[in-house]
């Protein structure tokens, strides 16, 4: 079982990222957690965990509403 993240825009639109494969949901939970900054200053508003074809969960990368 692989696990990666898939990239969204402002428009829930997919976007480019890095083509991360992880071995374990905690890795890849570990990685998005150092990189989700530079992910949101490339444009990425949004991430979704996937493990081969299933969504795990989505998660915003926008600061929350004041």
């Amino acid at each position: 079982m692989a696990w990666s993240w898939r990239y969204e825009g402002t428009n829930g639109a997919a976007v480019e990222g890095p083509a991360e494969s992880f071995s374990s949901q905690a890795d890849a939970e570990s990685w998005i957690g150092q990189s989700w900054r530079e992910l949101a200053a490339a444009g990425v508003t949004s991430v979704c965990l996937v493990e081969d074809d299933r969504v795990e969960y989505r998660m915003s990368l926008l600061p929350p509403a004041e």
